[in-house]
């Protein structure tokens, strides 16, 4: 500090002390009572002591400010916590992967043969995952793969931790489980609890009469000609066979060859539960838990009421002619798909990996019984039951059918749930059959628009019919019993190509015979073709990810008739709505403008006719030919659901603020 000319002897200060204002300086002691240790300095400086850092924080022209800037950041600070919390608390709860998402259903001795013996397999659905990208589906569900004797395809198991050989290993497993992770993709499994194959460990000990096992499944006292009861199984003829060894009969629902397992024993049911455990840790992310209604039966074992009192009970032997009051929906079933859902909730706790959970019971009329497999507003059990509803369009072909049994699921769902749509699957004929190929893309458009998850049967989405299956030519149990009711025309392999056995395999003969028509009707030919099923199919899947109306928004019911179903798909907050008009009948014009919440003139955003696209609609005459479906946007301030809450469905509500492109709950 001696050579900073701030500093200045005593003497010289006290000259200066009597000077000009301006040049009037501050004298400072740096120990008390030592004269020369007291300095002047005129402004402050870099690396000044704390006395004088001290004298001059007191100032006014330096406290204030930084006074200003502590109690502005304070307030920058709580005002940033109080957005983030009310934003947080406000904002929807994001959609799972299998709400935001289509589902996609693999039979998998039909989807791809990888080692050239006629049958798909796992590596099979490996070769082929790019196809899922390409439509822009990120769930697939694989129907049964374990290690089975095949009396039922798999539907009848004999080592629920193993894979059959004849779909691979579970190395092949393991790989193809890897790769759809690595693609985003998720595996929905088939979980069948209901029974097991009676070349299964357990049934072969509790034949035996083994302490441990004897009690596995379900036994009576009977003899060679007459059983227990009058319970029918679903394949027909009566549901209990005699077992000379143990000298009872057990019982199956479905064939003799699928004895039921007895979930009122709790080891049953814990070794159960470690076969879910033992999925959820290889990392699968999801079950379709099969035919759940049949998991128990009453202790007492009654007769069942005949639907025909007057029939002759000697001739009952199919399971339509009998009341189920026994044999399915038993108290205390919900108990155990609830005790599953728990353990699937303990894995779902990783972030990113939710582990999603589909009931599958066809309950037919009985909509009530379906809509508890949701479980209670404190009490989760499945994300959704299968709605198997739509597969009744063929029989209710018009729009006013179509409205019918889109209402029957919406009307019935509890508050707040996800609902969703199916058209066909593995034991139901294809819908392109039953309803007309014309009508293949329509039926698409409906379920890509409506509210909730879709389920694509494989093929679906290039229109895929049913082939022809001799007497000689079989395979299906149920059809061998029942020629009239084989499931062997739905599941014929996939068309991959034009080429030979329409790329499905390089064998000289597949399990079930082609489709004659594969030549025209497969994935590579629609893939060249903007305007098949399938680059329909891939656009509206497209549209339903990125268009907020139509994966979260409001739907309104407003216009059914012989021909014609409409309805909207709007989300509050949001000026963008999209109209969709969906042709059942014949060709049809309709007058919409009594809906005054509609703009005069709409855009047509997509047509199952592509020569239509782009062409302007006026909604007082919107024309539609049979099989046709429009996908019609328009801008609008004005909203339908306020004013008609019976007509309209919302899941999950949500408001849309432009402002800052977020949503909000509302």
């Amino acid at each position: 500090c001696i050579q900073n000319t701030g500093f200045h002897e005593d003497d010289k200060t006290e000259d200066a002390v009597g000077g000009d204002e301006e040049n009037r300086t501050s004298t400072v002691r740096m120990s008390p009572g030592r004269e020369e240790d007291t300095y002047t300095q005129i402004k402050p400086y870099a690396g000044m002591p704390k006395e004088v850092l001290l004298l001059y924080s007191v100032q006014a022209r330096y406290r204030l400010p930084r006074e200003i800037l502590f109690w502005l950041t304070i307030v920058c600070t709580l005002a940033l916590v109080a957005l983030t919390i009310t934003v947080i608390v406000m904002s929807p709860r994001c959609l799972s992967w299998w709400q935001s998402s289509p589902v996609y259903q693999i039979y998998p001795r039909s989807f791809k043969d990888s080692d050239s013996d006629g049958i798909g397999d796992l590596k099979g659905i490996l070769d082929k995952l790019d196809h899922f990208q390409y439509l822009n589906i990120k769930a697939i569900w694989i129907s049964p793969f374990y290690k089975s004797p095949m009396k039922d395809f798999g539907y009848d198991v004999e080592d629920f931790r193993d894979i059959d050989p004849l779909f691979g290993s579970m190395q092949d497993f393991d790989d193809l489980l890897a790769a759809m992770h690595d693609k985003g993709l998720k595996l929905i499994m088939d979980f069948i609890p209901n029974h097991t194959s009676d070349t299964h460990q357990w049934f072969n000990l509790s034949s035996s009469g083994h302490a441990q096992y004897k009690d596995y499944y379900i036994w009576a006292n009977c003899n060679t000609t007459h059983a227990p009861n009058n319970w029918v199984s679903v394949f027909g003829n009566s549901s209990w066979t005699y077992v000379e060894e143990r000298q009872q009969c057990y019982y199956h629902q479905f064939l003799k060859e699928q004895p039921d397992l007895n979930f009122r024993n709790p080891h049953v049911r814990r070794e159960m539960t470690e076969i879910v455990r033992f999925w959820l840790e290889k990392g699968v992310d999801g079950f379709r838990m099969d035919a759940v209604k049949h998991i128990l039966e009453a202790k007492h074992l009654r007769d069942e009421p005949q639907v025909d009192p007057q029939q002759d009970p000697d001739t009952i032997d199919t399971e339509f002619e009998l009341h189920h009051d026994y044999t399915t929906t038993q108290l205390g079933l919900h108990d155990i798909l609830q005790a599953w859902r728990g353990e699937m909730d303990v894995y779902s706790r990783e972030p990113g990996r939710y582990r999603f959970m589909v009931a599958e019971s066809y309950d037919y009329e009985e909509t009530d019984k379906t809509m508890m497999y949701y479980g209670t507003p404190h009490v989760k059990e499945s994300d959704f039951p299968f709605n198997f509803y739509l597969m009744d369009l063929p029989t209710n072909l018009t729009g006013t059918g179509a409205q019918g049994l889109v209402n029957l699921w919406m009307a019935n769902m509890p508050v707040g749930k996800w609902p969703n749509w199916v058209v066909g699957n593995h034991d139901k004929p294809r819908i392109s059959s039953s309803v007309g190929q014309e009508y293949i893309k329509v039926i698409n458009m409906l379920l890509l628009t409506l509210p909730g998850t879709p389920t694509t049967y494989y093929g679906e989405e290039i229109g895929m019919v049913n082939i022809n299956v001799t007497i000689d030519e079989i395979q299906d149990p149920f059809g061998k019993f029942n020629p009239n009711a084989s499931r062997d025309p739905q599941r014929s392999p996939m068309q991959w190509s034009d080429g030979p056995n329409a790329g499905f395999s390089d064998a000289n003969h597949t399990w079930l015979p082609l489709h004659p028509h594969h030549t025209t009707v497969n994935v590579e030919a629609q893939q060249k073709d903007s305007g098949s099923v399938l680059s329909q199919y891939r656009a509206l899947s497209l549209l339903r990810q990125t268009q907020l109306p139509l994966h979260r928004g409001w739907m309104c019911y407003i216009w059914s008739d012989a021909d014609v179903f409409a309805f909207l798909r709007e989300i509050d907050g949001l000026d963008k709505a999209f109209l969709v008009v969906l042709n059942f009948g014949a060709d049809s014009v309709i007058n919409l403008s009594a809906i005054t919440e509609l703009p005069e003139q709409l855009t047509l955003h997509m047509s199952t006719n592509q020569e239509n696209y782009g062409m302007p609609v006026i909604k007082s005459s919107i024309a539609t030919a049979r099989g046709e479906g429009l996908l019609l946007e328009y801008s609008t301030h004005m909203r339908f659901n306020p004013g008609h809450a019976s007509q309209c469905f919302v899941s999950e509500k949500a408001c849309y603020l432009g402002a800052l492109d977020i949503l909000y709950k509302c």
